[in-house]
């Protein structure tokens, strides 16, 4: 298995674009984005468990109840939330899609994201259909990745190829997400394609398995969006025998799925609003699995805890607060916490008290980009690891005029 170019294009038959058609008045950034399987594709998707849902969703969830897609049309800009006439939005969406593509409206995945509660002028999109589908290419994957984003500040993309049955796959993904980040079913918007062939049933299995211990894991602020979505198609077009039951077929498969939706996550986690430092919380010794999750996406979402990773204050006391308070079943006295990065890897809690080590190693090891938060709560054999990121300043920037 290895990375390859290419994102949601680098599998055989699909093609995407990215263009500005106007919703966003900043003409220099995308804001509508394609990607088309030149066979219809079976799919898979999982959905903000929000109970405010924006209207896409909605749509999508009906577009799949037989499995099948053959497209994804998604807008930034505007979240097609909370609007009186949102579903009729999104379908026209859909059927305008459709229409260019030359396949039927309920092979579309719709999606929107952007600011919550404003009405969708479909004019601009309408305007933009014909150059969006004049412009896929199998170059097109970066700016279909650059059309669907908000806040965020870089492009999020991968792909990996792998074998199945003595046929090459390949697997890719974008995503966007910057802020309001807490997922508890996946994650913002993530558009995942793939030649494998593999039935709906086991492709739906594989994603719903794969985001329990990925984006599920991730936060940014703890407030989970009404628009978030993973979705993936697989058209199959690797001629590798269809994976219709679990084994090491499923397995290679499941594998190659992590490889992107880790990379998505770390991506997402790093790119967090006015972040500027990516964190990894690992944690071990737990009596089970769930308690580990418990525990290291507490410490993830302890503000406390971010704004001193800001700082690069090794004010470990705020780690064993947020176990305290995660509800989960450990036995504090047997906490073990430790930092890591680039610069090298400090010890400062055993057994549930501190203990001497240099604040300016510490610093030094905190001030990296990229921090490792290790914890052993015990010795059993339950671990887990959340994805993060420091709180700034600019987070209270970015988020105090959303709207206006």
């Amino acid at each position: 298995m290895k990375i390859i170019s290419g994102g949601v294009c680098a599998a055989k038959g699909f093609t995407a674009n990215g263009v500005h058609c106007g919703i966003r008045k900043n003409r220099t950034k995308k804001d509508l984005a394609l990607i088309f399987s030149e066979v219809q594709a079976n799919a898979a998707a999982v959905y903000t468990t929000n109970l405010v849902k924006g209207a896409p969703l909605l749509v999508t969830k009906a577009h799949l109840e037989n499995g099948k897609a053959q497209a994804v049309i998604c807008n930034s800009g505007n979240a097609n939330t909370c609007n009186a006439d949102g579903v009729e939005i999104a379908e026209k969406m859909s059927a305008m899609a459709a229409s260019a593509l030359g396949i039927a409206a309920d092979d579309i995945v719709v999606a929107s994201t952007g600011v919550i509660g404003q009405p969708l002028n479909l004019e601009p999109i309408a305007a933009g259909i014909e150059p969006l589908k004049a412009g896929l290419s199998k170059d097109g994957g970066d700016a279909a990745a650059e059309g669907i984003m908000t806040t965020d500040t870089v492009k999020k993309e991968i792909a990996v190829e792998f074998e199945l049955g003595g046929k090459t796959c390949r697997i890719g993904g974008i995503a966007k997400g910057s802020g309001m980040i807490h997922p508890n079913m996946a994650t913002m918007l993530v558009f995942i394609t793939t030649d494998a062939a593999i039935s709906p049933d086991m492709l739906k299995k594989a994603l719903s398995t794969d985001i329990a211990d990925t984006f599920n894991m991730v936060s940014v602020d703890g407030d989970t969006s009404t628009n978030d979505m993973v979705t993936v198609l697989a058209n199959g077009l690797s001629e590798n025998p269809e994976i219709t039951h679990e084994g090491e077929q499923f397995a290679t498969f499941m594998k190659a799925l992590n490889t992107v939706t880790v990379y998505l996550c770390r991506m997402i986690a790093g790119d967090g609003e006015g972040a500027t430092k990516l964190l990894e919380c690992k944690v071990s010794g737990a009596k089970d699995t769930a308690t580990a999750k418990t525990v290291a996406k507490s410490i993830i979402c302890s503000s406390l805890l971010k704004a001193a990773m800001f700082g690069a204050d090794a004010n470990w006391g705020r780690i064993l607060c947020a176990i305290g308070y995660s509800g989960a079943d450990v036995d504090v006295s047997k906490v073990f916490v430790s930092f890591k990065s680039a610069k090298g890897s400090i010890a400062v809690c055993e057994n549930g008290a501190g203990i001497d080590f240099s604040e300016e190693k510490a610093k030094e090891i905190l001030l990296e980009k990229e921090i490792e938060i290790i914890v052993s709560v015990g010795d059993g054999n339950g671990d887990a690891t959340a994805w993060g990121c420091d709180l700034t300043y600019d987070y209270v920037k970015i988020n105090g005029d959303y709207r206006t």
